[in-house]
């Protein structure tokens, strides 16, 4: 049986990431709603993409504030992943938090999130339209996450 991986890149913008041995399978950008008109984590939507994930571990890029980044949109984006850590622990699921300094060191990722993408379309060229935006950072992020959890 094939060993299912799952990345999460936390952010607004970003997205799960399912990788079967190694192979990319599975792909949802992260669901958001509106709400008092900010963007906010559609828990129950990534409930259902968790699951229906099903994957052994799950590794999730562990977040915090930003130089320049606002109150509200910090608030938003820690919320999110403090959503995403609490769906895989009512599930039960196995989880990794880690660092982006951490796994992009160890991944040898650039920092820079067009080559990120460029990284996620050499190694997946058969998805390379799923990476071909340059919104897509948070796709390519994801897929880059689920690739180095394969490794721990």
């Amino acid at each position: 049986m094939a060993k299912l991986i799952c990345g999460i890149d936390p952010g607004m913008s970003g997205a799960f990431a399912l990788l079967a041995d190694g192979e990319l399978v599975e792909m949802a950008d992260m669901p958001v709603i509106e709400f008092n008109g900010k963007r906010r984590l559609n828990a129950a939507a990534a409930a259902e993409i968790v699951i229906r994930f099903n994957a052994a571990l799950t590794v999730i890029e562990q977040v915090s504030a930003m130089p320049k980044q606002g109150v509200a949109s910090t608030f938003a984006f820690g919320y999110g992943a403090g959503v995403l850590e609490g769906i895989h622990a009512a599930l039960g699921r196995a989880i990794l938090m880690v660092r982006p300094n951490v796994w992009k060191r160890e991944a040898a990722v650039p920092a820079d999130k067009s080559a990120a993408r460029m990284m996620a379309t050499r190694l997946w060229p058969d998805h390379s339209n799923l990476f071909a935006r340059v919104k897509d950072d948070g796709r390519a992020e994801a897929a880059l996450l689920a690739r180095w959890g394969m490794t721990k």
